[in-house]
């Protein structure tokens, strides 16, 4: 796993946090304030027109500039490389927003959500983030143009409203290389106006990803815990479509959904065939999902058939299907070439028994938060001669 975290002594008094790309060598002083300053230690004059400055030991004798914020003893900062956008928030916490050497960048867009899902990693708080719609936007100034997908979750991204149009239409500005994938529950789409918005930005690569969980709309309104919710996102995906904006349907299987997959398949390919891509995939034992888990809970090796099922069905009829968060000893060899390395790097992990096997480069393995808590008890390595290895 990748640390995003680390924590140090604030030399200075600062109230919000403060945002900026990481450099160790010295950059231009017109550019300075876009950077922050990364040395072993750190003195007043190499500090000069910088946004901020980190410090893995203590401070130089020499004064530092009054008002630059420089966070100290951090200790090791490997995982920093030049170009990652950080965060120094005033209690010392330097957290990283940005990697430039990463595939799964993303924003965080809200805490505050519309559903409840029963198992929702994030579980949301009605708080009042209004702010960071402001952090998001520089973020993306920060960003290098050549990164290749930045992603969006929460919380739910459209409780921003015209903060989301602002964030699509930056990218669009800044970032016009880089694909979009926003997470969301597509319940705000119902607005026909509010789709058509972001259909009329016109972003060159924007995708959404949204859940449905059953054919049957009060299954799925129980898993997410919203009366109305399964109408609500079909009339979203449909507005969505209708304006072609890039959908992905995100299929989360557990004990409450797993045996309708093949139901749940036919019913997305009869009535929402505009979908780019269908996900299929394995829970995260996070948040919700740990307080519900003796409800949720089910070995992947026990829906085998259904996966492979669902999963074949959809991509004999020319479908894009994947299987996410899977490891592969779980699943029916006929669909390992549709399962893919989809759990993020920084939360992505193998237990002991993998170090063996001979599929590991191509398995997808673990949340971290899963292994500590439950996985299949079908997990097995691979011999190099196996199935034609």
């Amino acid at each position: 796993m990748t640390r995003l975290g680390v924590t140090g002594r604030p030399s200075v008094r600062f109230q919000q946090p403060v945002l900026g790309k990481v450099t160790r060598t010295a950059v231009p002083e017109s550019e300075r304030k876009d950077y922050i300053l990364l040395r072993d230690q750190l003195d007043g004059p190499a500090l000069a027109g910088y946004a901020g400055g980190l410090s893995v030991r203590g401070l130089q004798p020499a004064p530092l500039t009054p008002d630059t914020p420089v966070i100290h003893d951090l200790g090791p900062l490997d995982h920093l490389s030049d170009g990652d956008v950080v965060a120094m928030n005033p209690s010392g916490y330097v957290r990283t927003l940005y990697r430039v050497q990463s595939k799964h960048n993303a924003l965080f867009a809200t805490d505050r959500c519309n559903s409840f899902c029963l198992m929702c990693s994030q579980p949301p708080k009605d708080v009042d983030d209004s702010g960071r719609l402001a952090e998001h936007l520089r973020l993306i100034d920060l960003m290098s143009p050549e990164t290749q997908e930045l992603g969006m979750t929460g919380g739910e991204p459209t409780l921003l409203k015209d903060g989301l149009l602002a964030v699509i239409q930056r990218c669009k500005e800044l970032l016009p290389a880089t694909s979009m994938h926003i997470l969301s529950n597509g319940r705000l789409f119902y607005y026909n106006t509010f789709a058509r918005a972001v259909a009329e930005i016109e972003h060159p690569d924007l995708m959404f990803g949204i859940p449905l969980y059953s054919d049957l709309d009060y299954e799925h309104d129980y898993v997410v815990q919203a009366r109305g919710s399964f109408d609500e996102t079909m009339m979203g995906l449909q507005n969505l479509g209708r304006f072609d904006v890039g959908v992905e349907i995100r299929v989360v299987i557990h004990a409450l959904t797993y045996r309708r997959l093949p139901q749940l398949a036919e019913f997305i390919y009869r009535n929402l065939p505009f979908a780019r891509h269908v996900a299929l995939m394995g829970m995260e034992l996070m948040g919700f999902a740990v307080a519900n888990l003796d409800s949720l809970w089910v070995d992947p090796w026990d829906y085998r058939e259904e996966l492979g099922c669902a999963t074949e069905y959809l991509a004999a009829r020319g479908m894009q299907v994947s299987v996410y968060n899977h490891q592969l000893c779980t699943l029916p060899q006929s669909i390992w070439p549709f399962a893919r390395q989809s759990i993020s790097d920084w939360k992505n992990e193998y237990v002991p028994v993998c170090a063996g096997c001979a599929r590991r480069s191509e398995c997808g393995g673990f949340f971290s938060s899963g292994v500590q808590r439950r996985m299949s008890s079908h997990i097995q390595p691979f011999s190099a001669n196996e199935l034609g290895a």
